[in-house]
C-alpha cells in the first residue's frame, strides 16, 4: 500500500511538471524522447536503441539497465524492472558495451545479485530526456534522478524514513576492482568487461563521492558480501554503503570516469564543479539546445517536430568523443589501438561504411568545428593502429586491426567466389548444350553461392 501511495502521488508531481513544460514555449529538446526505438528484442528490431542520457558526443552515456549484464538489449521498453544505472558506452546492441559499471540505490537488507536487487518500475513514474532522467524504484521506494555531463553525472536519490539504505556499485564481471575510502565517502575502482580486442592495460577508472557519511560498508567479492571490508579485485567486484535516512532526504552522489587513470577520473570529476542538481541539469538543458537548434523546423506539426528532434538527438550521440582533458586544459586519449596515453583527440563509436554517406555530412554542415576534431581523430587513429577504422569500438573484436584484415580477405574471397559464379553461369547459357551437364554446372553454382553467403554472413 505505501508503494501504490508513492506511485500516485509521484505520478502526479510528473503530470504537474509536464504542464508546466507545455505551458512555457518549447524548445528543441522538449520534442525528443530519449525512449523511441526501445521497443526492441533480439528477434524483432523498432530500433534497437536505449534511453541515452548524455551531452551529445559525449565520452560517457548513462542509462537505465533493464537486462542482465553482458546483455546488449540493455533496455527494453517492455521490462519492468531496473537493476541499475549504468555508465555505458554501447553504440549498438551488436557491437556490445565496454567501460561499463552501474549504480543502484536500495533500502532494507544489503543485496548486490542483480536479480534479487532489481526493482519494479512503471513508465508512469519516469520522464527521460536526454540531458536528464528520473525513476521511481518502487522495491525501496526511492526517486532515482541523473543529469550528465561529458565525462561525468550527478545522481539524487530521494530515500525514505529508513534505518538501513544503500546504494549498491557494480563494476560488473570480466576483471574489476573496488575501494572504499570512508574519509572521503568515496568509492574508486575500475572495470575492465569488453568484447576483445582491446589492448591488455585497457580500463575503465570511476570514482563515486557521496555527500554523506557511510555507516555502512562492504566490499563484493565475486557475489559474496564482506561487511567492513574496503577493497576487492578479482572477476567481479562491487562495493556497497549504507546509511540511515528520514522520508524525503536527498543524497547526492557525483560520479566520473575515465580510460586514462584513475587520477585522471578525479579531474572530469571537476566538470561537474560546485554546481547543484538542478544547475547541472539545466546546463545539460541549454547544450542540447544549443546543438540541436541548429536546424529550425518551419512546421507545427507535433508528431513531425518530435521524429525530426529525436532523429537528431540520435545522430549528434556519435561518433563518441574519446578524449579527456588533462590538468593543463590540453586534450588528450587513452589509445585503444596501441595503449598509450597520446596528445589529442579521439573519436570512436560509429560504423563509417554506415555514417560516410550522410551523417558526417551532416556533421560537416552543422558543426564544422566539432567535424575538425574529428578529422584530427582519423588521423591520429591512422597514425596508432596503421589503419583508418572501418567499425571504431573499442572491446569490439572485429573491430581490430588483425580482424579488419581478416574480414578484408573474407570480403575478397567472397567477391572472387561470385564473380566465379557469374562465370559459370555465362558459359552454361552460351557454350553447353547438354541437360545433363547443364544441370550439373547449375549444382555446382547453388552449392558455390550457398558457400559465399555463409562467408558473408560470418
Amino acid at each position: 500500500m505505501k508503494s501504490i501511495k508513492s506511485v500516485i502521488a509521484f505520478c502526479a508531481i510528473s503530470m504537474a511538471a509536464s504542464v508546466t513544460v507545455n505551458a512555457a514555449e518549447k524548445t528543441p529538446v522538449d520534442y525528443v524522447n530519449p525512449l523511441v526505438g526501445t521497443l526492441s528484442k533480439f528477434q524483432l528490431s523498432t530500433g534497437n536503441t536505449y534511453p541515452a542520457i548524455a551531452m551529445p558526443g559525449g565520452m560517457n552515456f548513462w542509462t537505465p539497465q533493464t537486462g542482465r549484464m553482458g546483455d546488449g538489449w540493455v533496455y527494453t521498453y517492455t521490462a519492468d524492472k531496473i537493476r541499475g544505472f549504468k555508465q555505458t558506452h554501447q553504440p549498438s546492441p551488436w557491437m556490445n558495451d565496454y567501460g561499463q559499471f552501474s549504480i543502484l540505490p536500495t533500502t532494507g537488507s544489503p543485496v548486490f545479485d542483480e536479480n534479487k536487487r532489481a526493482s519494479w518500475f512503471s513508465h508512469k513514474a519516469e520522464e527521460a530526456r536526454p540531458y536528464y532522467y528520473r525513476t521511481y524504484l518502487a522495491d525501496y521506494d526511492v526517486v532515482t534522478e541523473l543529469a550528465p555531463t561529458d565525462r561525468a553525472a550527478l545522481f539524487r536519490f530521494t530515500f525514505p524514513d529508513a534505518d538501513s539504505a544503500f546504494v549498491v556499485v557494480d563494476a560488473f564481471d570480466r576483471g574489476s576492482h573496488v575501494e572504499i575510502i570512508p574519509g572521503e565517502n568515496k568509492i574508486v575502482g575500475y572495470t575492465t568487461r569488453n568484447s576483445g580486442g582491446v589492448p591488455k592495460n585497457f580500463r575503465n577508472y570511476f570514482v563515486v563521492e557521496f555527500d554523506k557519511p557511510f555507516t555502512y560498508k562492504a566490499a563484493v567479492a565475486d557475489g559474496d558480501i564482506r561487511k567492513d571490508e574496503l577493497a576487492f579485485s578479482g572477476n567481479h567486484a562491487g562495493a556497497i554503503i549504507g546509511f540511515p535516512t528520514k522520508r524525503g532526504e536527498q543524497v547526492h552522489a557525483r560520479v566520473a570516469s575515465s580510460f586514462i587513470s584513475p587520477e585522471q577520473a578525479e579531474l572530469n570529476l571537476k566538470e561537474l564543479g560546485n554546481k547543484t542538481f538542478e544547475q547541472v541539469k539545466e546546463s545539460g538543458r541549454d547544450r542540447w539546445n544549443e546543438v540541436l537548434g541548429r536546424v529550425e523546423v518551419g512546421d507545427n506539426d507535433l508528431d513531425k517536430l518530435r521524429t525530426f528532434y529525436s532523429c537528431l538527438y540520435r545522430s549528434v550521440l556519435f561518433p563518441r568523443g574519446f578524449y579527456e582533458y588533462d590538468a593543463q586544459g590540453q586534450p588528450v586519449h587513452y589509445s585503444p589501438y596501441n595503449g598509450e596515453v597520446r596528445p589529442g583527440y579521439m573519436y570512436t563509436d560509429t560504423g563509417f561504411w554506415d555514417t560516410f554517406r550522410a551523417l558526417f555530412p551532416l556533421v560537416n554542415l552543422l558543426y564544422p568545428a566539432e567535424a575538425a576534431k574529428m578529422q584530427e581523430g582519423l588521423v591520429n587513429a591512422y597514425e596508432e593502429s596503421g589503419y583508418l577504422p572501418e567499425w571504431a569500438s573499442p572491446g569490439a573484436w572485429w573491430a581490430t586491426t588483425p580482424h579488419r584484415l581478416l574480414l578484408t580477405l573474407i570480403s575478397k574471397v567472397s567477391e572472387v567466389m561470385m564473380w566465379i559464379s557469374c562465370g559459370m553461369l555465362l558459359y552454361m547459357e552460351l557454350i553447353i548444350t547438354s541437360r545433363v551437364v547443364r544441370a550439373a554446372v547449375w549444382d555446382i553454382n547453388t552449392i558455390i553461392n550457398l558457400v559465399m553467403c555463409h562467408i558473408t554472413w560470418v
